[in-house]
């Protein structure tokens, strides 16, 4: 086990996304992760049923005792729902995280639409988070909203790309998941020059928590000392071979299968 990954974001219930899907793709990489929980969710396949925020003060109470104690290699973000929860983790991380790699992934929306940032603490996000992060990861709706504009081709992919680049941030990934066609394009963005990734699209429903996952396998490369391009590519290669091994569960967006790389058949009755 190696590289130590904090996970601030919320957690999912139904254990596809957020908190669950990061401890599960932490672990299935190699690293060990830690958390500060944000929100609670009530969340399935299908949707979000209800948001329970944490208070502020058990948020930085979660940060300090993982930082006082055991330390990190990097953080991940995930859902940072409202302004005072994105200060206080800015102003937390900033205090007892400085240097350490950032992978922020902007969490909105969820699949089934919830809103699950509060839209007047986008400016928040982009004054005070992404200043911050080592690699931004958003999809094409939140690209949208953080760079102002329509993405409708991969010229708009690149140029909201770019225009991220200028907020201060120093590395994009832009995911492409959201755009019609049979070819599922990402670009990784950063000042010298921008990475494109190109794959056939998996033809499923069953892709809930690809985000979360994504983000937080990065984090999980750059904790174990990764530069960022062979731990974008190692995280990618991890997230379709979960997509492809899917179990099927649930009736709606259903999970990744984040144990794809573990092969229980090494475990016997008398130890590994």
């Amino acid at each position: 086990m190696k590289g130590r990954v904090l996970i601030c974001a919320g957690s999912d219930s139904g254990g596809g996304a957020g908190i669950q899907a990061d401890i599960k793709a932490v672990t299935a990489l190699g690293g060990f992760a830690m958390t500060a929980i944000t929100a609670l969710t009530a969340q399935n396949t299908l949707g979000v049923q209800g948001v329970f925020p944490v208070p502020t003060d058990f948020i930085a109470a979660q940060i300090a005792s993982v930082m006082d104690d055991l330390g990190a290699d990097a953080i991940k973000t995930g859902m940072l729902h409202d302004t005072p929860t994105i200060n206080l983790v800015c102003d937390e991380l900033l205090a007892r995280a400085p240097g350490v790699p950032l992978v922020a992934d902007p969490v909105m929306v969820a699949k089934g639409g919830h809103r699950l940032l509060d839209p007047e603490a986008v400016e928040t996000l982009m004054r005070r988070l992404m200043p911050m992060v080592t690699v931004l990861t958003p999809n094409i709706p939140e690209a949208e909203v953080l760079a102002g504009m329509d993405i409708r081709t991969e010229a708009d992919m690149l140029r909201a790309a770019e225009a991220l680049l200028t907020l201060g941030v120093p590395a994009v990934l832009l995911k492409g998941g959201h755009m019609e066609g049979e070819v599922l394009v990402d670009l990784l963005a950063t000042p010298d020059g921008v990475t494109r990734f190109e794959e056939l699209r998996i033809d499923t429903p069953h892709t809930h928590g690809t985000g979360c996952t994504l983000a937080s396998a990065i984090a999980t490369g750059l904790a174990q000392g990764m530069p960022l391009l062979p731990a974008v590519e190692r995280a990618r290669r991890y997230v379709r071979a979960a997509i492809q091994s899917a179990p099927g569960f649930g009736a709606g967006h259903g999970p990744l299968d984040h144990g794809v790389t573990v092969d229980p058949a090494r475990i016997t009755a008398g130890g590994v």
